[in-house]
């Protein structure tokens, strides 16, 4: 019974406390601001208050660097075995417009820009037939692209990191290919670093990815990952029969880093206009924080 007793004194006495030092605690925060002249108030000062509550990240504007490596295959038809093949070339430079789509919904963007990439296709040996497909006598082929994707992105932003995701297309166009006849094949020294009349160079398709970022205005680190398919074949389908067509879509897999410089506010605000808010939040501290204010 007495240990009962102590138990709730001991409880009562805690309870005290905890609501003394809350009281305190908000008595010291109100006397703060109390002694503060809202037209007075130094720049110093305005720093030390965190306003960033306040204030929504949207609405900005980025330019950006990016470098990436991937692999590339191609979807063949008739199908062929092959291996995936390691391209380490993807850079790029971007534009990037965040704001309110259709003027209302929040968090997103788009994105554009210009890349210089590698693709390509690797045959793999066919144990059933003891035979390596080729074509121009190469079992293997590089290509160098420029693509120039238009994308649309969804963000979903705190101060210091970001998670994204975006899709589109992008149109391209294949600048040179470079052709290796591995152990089977052969590629006369004509066409080892040319195309042919048959092959198509103007390159265009589907693109999208999803990533994450760390932020450290006025720069963002951008890890991500996207896949691009192509719609334009390699080459011609009736490029070998009139009656049998053959397709080649190249695809490509691309791991990459980028640092993007902001050139607007992160909250589409002035530092004037952060200012004026750090006088607001003081202001409203003033006239509704100070009790003793308000009982006179």
């Amino acid at each position: 019974m007495i240990m009962r007793k102590l138990a709730i004194i001991i409880a009562v006495f805690m309870s005290c406390m905890t609501i003394n030092a809350q009281q305190t605690k908000e008595t010291s925060v109100q006397d703060e601001f109390a002694v503060l002249d809202v037209n007075s108030i130094t720049d110093i000062q305005l720093d030390t208050i965190d306003v960033k509550k306040k204030l929504v990240i949207n609405d900005y504007t980025m330019i950006g660097v990016q470098y990436g490596a991937g692999l590339s295959r191609v979807m063949w038809n008739p199908s062929q075995k092959q291996d995936m093949l390691f391209v380490p070339v993807n850079f790029g430079v971007t534009f990037t417009k965040y704001g309110k789509m259709f003027g209302y919904m929040p968090y997103f963007g788009f994105q554009t820009g210009i890349f210089y990439g590698q693709e390509g296709y690797q045959f793999k040996y066919n144990e059933d037939r003891d035979y390596t497909y080729k074509i121009e006598g190469a079992e293997k082929a590089v290509l160098d692209v420029l693509e120039v994707p238009v994308l649309f992105q969804f963000h979903i932003d705190t101060w210091n990191f970001k998670i994204m995701a975006q899709v589109g297309c992008y149109a391209g166009y294949r600048l040179g290919i470079e052709r290796f006849p591995g152990k089977t094949g052969y590629v006369t020294e004509d066409i080892r670093h040319s195309f042919l009349d048959t092959d198509r160079r103007m390159d265009y398709g589907i693109k999208g990815g999803a990533g994450f970022a760390l932020v450290f205005t006025p720069v963002e680190i951008h890890f991500q990952a996207s896949y691009k398919h192509s719609l334009s074949s390699l080459y011609e389908p009736d490029y070998a029969s009139d009656y049998y067509y053959r397709y080649a879509y190249p695809s490509n897999i691309v791991v990459s880093v980028g640092a993007h410089f902001h050139i607007t506010k992160r909250s589409g605000r002035t530092k004037g206009q952060i200012k004026q808010i750090a006088k607001d939040m003081v202001y409203k501290t003033n006239t509704y924080g100070n009790t003793d204010s308000q009982s006179r």
